[in-house]
């Protein structure tokens, strides 16, 4: 199978994004969903349905492109990735990185802040995403050059052009931030934090990553940073973000990555970043 136009590609992930969210609102009953593992830390859990999620998505689009390869936050088919780090996708025409549920102690709790979250790759670059929020019936989309959009609905009918705020000085700006299950990160997390705030606006914690860089676009939040991101966790979502007008990347040059992801229009990118380099935020304690 060869490569695909994006908005093919964009047109796949968001019809099964839209299943995986109806499914995964669909079997919701009172109380929690199963915890049946967990990843980094005790506190870091996944659940049945991020499972069941994953596997609805591979099989919809293998369905459709069966010679693509798969990364996905629970497994998919990269059975040697590493955590947060870009693998080649050998002679696949496509990668997919999916993440089932961003947020998955959001969707255990019955908290609205969690997504599922599917970008395609191709030569090693995202060229199309979609972050879909199924408790406020949000599709966040982007193709690489054509913009970032927001719909209520998988087909695009009505959809809004995004833009992220800009002219936002750091001392007014809102900035969303995440936080590791590891014990001696989330010491240092909280110091950064504690050193971030009063030269904020404030700080909002969604606990969802792509959620938090939809957010940025949209125009909800001003900045965005975080340790400890995952590839499967931000490749949509950095997409939408960066087709919004945001810069996202690391620190100091480097790539958005583990050690640290920052995003947020370049003028507010530059106060933000000069700050968190001041703070060494990518130890751990």
């Amino acid at each position: 199978m060869i490569a695909a136009e994006p908005d093919e590609l964009l047109d796949l992930a968001v019809a099964a994004a839209a299943a995986a969210g109806q499914m995964l609102t669909a079997v919701r009953l009172p109380g929690r969903p199963e915890v049946v593992d967990t990843k980094s830390s005790p506190t870091d859990v996944v659940t049945e349905m991020d499972r069941a999620s994953e596997e609805l998505i591979i099989a919809q689009i293998r369905a459709a492109r069966p010679g693509d390869a798969f990364l996905g936050e629970e497994g998919g088919e990269d059975a040697a990735r590493e955590a947060g780090e870009v693998r080649p996708a050998g002679h696949a025409p496509v990668r997919w990185i999916i993440d089932p549920i961003d947020g998955t102690v959001n969707y255990l709790y019955g908290l609205a802040d969690w997504a599922v979250s599917i970008a395609a790759e191709q030569a090693g670059e995202i060229v199309a995403g979609v972050v879909h929020v199924p408790e406020r019936g949000e599709f966040f989309t982007a193709v690489r050059g054509g913009g970032a959009l927001l719909s209520r609905a998988p087909d695009g009918v009505g959809a809004a052009t995004l833009r992220c705020p800009s002219g936002v000085p750091l001392a007014q700006a809102l900035v969303a931030t995440g936080f590791g299950y590891e014990a001696a990160r989330r010491v240092v997390q909280g110091e950064v934090l504690a050193a971030v705030l009063p030269k904020v606006r404030d700080i909002r914690r969604g606990g969802s990553c792509a959620v938090d860089l939809c957010s940025l676009a949209a125009g909800r939040v001003d900045a965005y940073y975080e340790r400890g991101v995952n590839y499967w966790d931000r490749a949509a979502g950095g997409l939408i973000a960066g087709e919004a007008g945001a810069w996202v990347a690391g620190l100091s040059g480097k790539p958005a990555g583990p050690g640290l992801t920052l995003a947020a229009e370049p003028g507010l990118f530059t106060e933000l970043h000069d700050l968190l380099v001041t703070l060494d935020p990518e130890r751990d304690a």
